[in-house]
């Protein structure tokens, strides 16, 4: 498994923007398909954006497709979530998430075998 740190989350007012990003551990993050989830408060964990491991493809939840950009830097280890014109519904803790090495990207949390703590991210005025 690859241990995953997710940092760059914080409040915002409607309308702005923040990049998280999630870092990995080991040399082989390459390998992994990645997703972004995200669980509000009173509500079930969520989907909201995958890349397969070459960065070459991408998948997004309605809810944020374009305003939301997912990234990756094999060389840096490093997943990124670019969000853009952020909502109120969009405050929750937002969590990285790795697949087992090799299988492609999927939408469902339950297939994701790694994940990291979390950050907050709070929309609001």
């Amino acid at each position: 498994q690859v241990q995953l740190v997710e940092s760059g989350g914080g409040l915002v007012q409607p309308g702005g923007s923040l990049r998280l990003s999630c870092a990995a551990s080991g040399r082989t993050f390459g390998t992994y398909a990645m997703g972004w989830f995200r669980q509000a408060p009173g509500k079930e964990r969520e989907f909201v954006a995958t890349i397969s491991s070459n960065g070459g493809s991408t998948d997004y939840a309605d809810s944020v497709k374009g305003r939301f950009t997912m990234s990756r830097d094999n060389a840096k280890n490093t997943l990124y979530l670019q969000m853009n014109s952020l909502r109120p519904e969009d405050t929750a803790v937002y969590y990285c998430a790795a697949r087992s090495r090799y299988l492609r990207a999927s939408r469902y949390s339950s297939e994701h075998d790694s994940w990291g703590r979390g950050t907050q991210v709070t929309v609001s005025s």
